[in-house]
């Protein structure tokens, strides 16, 4: 089985499962979003992007981790031991120069320290061409016992930006003992990014009809993936081929070596889950530490994970609407059928006329652009309120904040600008990863027929093989056996309502895991942890600190 992708709307995103609302970053987001609207009043601009949230490091020998404590696989204490001047050693024939190589890190950012790490294209060349990946550290408050790498999901999301705000990305305690560094994967921001449409044409593709229901705006969808595929092609060249979460995963343990770790030490959400499965799989006996939150299981077929997604967000539309209906005065109406059928009412009406917009580039909401801003919203408790406020705006035929809330989707600024290439990298990255002979099915009409009866409002968006079904370039590498066996205990965080990486997902990679323990929030969001209560963060913590597994099944 090739590697995994979750699904997504049929032109925009591939992949709405993790856009880097994950975690604490998360509740960052949200909080910078409320801080600018709550000064919003009509004749305010809320387009404007929120403001993102944002010590010498001592050279020697760190202080040894603690052993793992329970579960299977546990490390001893030497293997445990993740000390920077240690020699990481393990390199794979003909790539000793890469795991080597010495990290030389500088100021930047601030309080922060870049570098780069330099790695094949081509790993099965690698005497080829290199690239250069994007590297972050936020240095430990305290003595550090180690590196901590995160990814913040995506595919396309930038570690690098992840780990400058990694006050918020992890607790106190975890701050104090880690270095925490991020990276941007190949192909994605600072690190050779596949760029294929400027800022206006990509406006243009995210704005366009998602759910054609005529001949006339079919082929207009089709000509629009056509040429950004084509773009895709002629700007990124060679290396469109080599950006698959494989070969991100081959980075990751190079990146280890570099840091100077027998086994690595890392924090996934969401695809940084999948990315995090799939290191574990090539690499089990360096597994230290693992945290996967916000779980993909990478065993579903293509059809089995977007009829999983499509129901998570129908799940977590529905939590959101009970909430607006139950707080009184409901833009969408009285009571909750009402108002679970005034979402798609108010999307297709959008489609024959969209609404006016102040203060952006783009001056229009179509329902492209109206589809982002409420999905947006299903990812954090903290959004609804927003979302509920932009929808009365919409109905006052202003589609102003909605557009601000597509933009947080995007990494837009009102000004045209995107931040990053996470928009066109999750099409670089999942095509790889579920090419396009595993995705054709979703393209029948007896599976566009499932996905909206398991969701009425979100189905005829998910289905769809979007650009992978003209995608000119395939993988040299895929995985069949995501069991990992040898690893060290890998905690699996899932939460109940999760929109867009459903719990049945956590538990079932739990299951798929030889090493995996489940960890349950019951609780509505994408993802656990930093964002739910003390019993989640907790059981982390205490792993993360001290090694400790939890109980696996435990539910907070």
């Amino acid at each position: 089985m090739a590697a995994p992708r979750t699904s997504g709307p049929r032109r925009a995103t591939p992949n709405p499962a993790g856009r880097g609302r994950t975690a604490r970053l998360g509740t960052a987001v949200v909080v910078a979003a409320l801080t600018v609207l709550a000064g919003c009043t009509p004749g305010t601009d809320p387009g404007q992007d929120p403001a993102p949230v944002e010590q010498d490091h001592g050279s020697g020998t760190t202080d040894a981790q603690a052993p793992v404590e329970g579960g299977s696989g546990s490390p001893d204490d030497d293997a445990a031991t993740g000390t920077a001047g240690s020699s990481a050693g393990g390199a794979p024939a003909g790539l000793a120069e890469f795991y080597g190589q010495e990290l030389d890190w500088s100021a930047c950012e601030s309080s922060f320290e870049c570098a780069t790490l330099t790695v094949p294209v081509d790993y099965a060349e690698p005497d080829a061409d290199t690239i250069e990946l994007a590297l972050l550290r936020s240095v430990a408050t305290g003595q550090a016992q180690g590196s901590l790498v995160v990814n913040p999901g995506g595919p396309g999301a930038s570690g690098v930006d992840y780990a400058m705000m990694a006050g918020a990305v992890v607790s106190p305690e975890v701050a104090r003992a880690y270095d925490v560094v991020g990276f941007d994967p190949r192909g994605v921001g600072r690190s050779a990014p596949v760029t294929c449409l400027d800022d206006d044409a990509l406006d243009e593709f995210l704005g366009s009809d998602p759910s054609p229901d005529d001949p006339a705006e079919e082929a207009e969808l089709e000509t629009l993936q056509e040429e950004f595929a084509a773009a895709c092609e002629a700007n990124a060249g060679d290396l469109l081929e080599h950006v698959s979460t494989v070969e991100a995963a081959r980075d990751l343990d190079v990146l280890r070596a570099a840091l100077g770790e027998e086994r690595l030490t890392y924090l996934g959400a969401s695809y940084g889950t999948f990315l995090g499965t799939t290191y574990a799989t090539l690499f089990p006996d360096r597994v230290g530490r693992f945290v996967l939150d916000g779980a993909i299981d990478p065993t579903l077929s293509a059809v089995e994970m977007g009829l999983g997604q499509a129901a998570g967000f129908e799940r977590a539309t529905r939590a959101y609407v009970e909430d607006c209906v139950a707080g009184g005065d409901c833009p969408l109406g009285q009571d909750v059928e009402t108002a679970m059928a005034a979402i798609p009412a108010f999307l297709d009406d959008l489609d024959e006329n969209p609404l006016p917009v102040s203060g952006d580039e783009v001056t229009e909401l179509t329902e492209g652009w109206g589809m982002l801003g409420i999905v947006v919203a299903m990812y954090a408790e903290d959004f609804w309120p927003i979302l509920t406020q932009a929808l009365q705006r919409a109905q006052q035929g202003d589609g102003t904040l909605l557009m601000f809330l597509a933009n947080t989707y995007a990494s837009r600024g009102a000004d045209g600008v995107y931040e990053g290439n996470g928009m066109q990298s999750i099409y670089a990255v999942n095509c790889l990863d579920r090419p396009a002979e595993e995705t054709e099915e979703l393209d029948s009409e007896a599976v566009r027929a499932q996905f909206e009866e398991v969701s009425p409002t979100w189905g005829r968006y998910l289905a769809g093989e979007g650009a992978c079904g003209v995608w000119p370039a395939q993988a040299s590498e895929t995985v069949e056996d995501y069991s990992a066996t040898g690893a060290a205990p890998i905690l699996v965080l899932g939460t109940t309502r999760d929109p867009a990486t459903p719990y049945e997902w956590a538990v079932d990679l739990a299951d798929v895991l030889d090493s995996g323990v489940l960890v349950t929030y019951d609780g509505d969001g994408h993802t656990a942890y930093g964002r739910s209560n003390d019993c989640v963060d907790g059981a982390v913590d205490a792993y993360l600190l001290e090694g400790t597994v939890p109980e696996d099944g435990l539910t907070c």
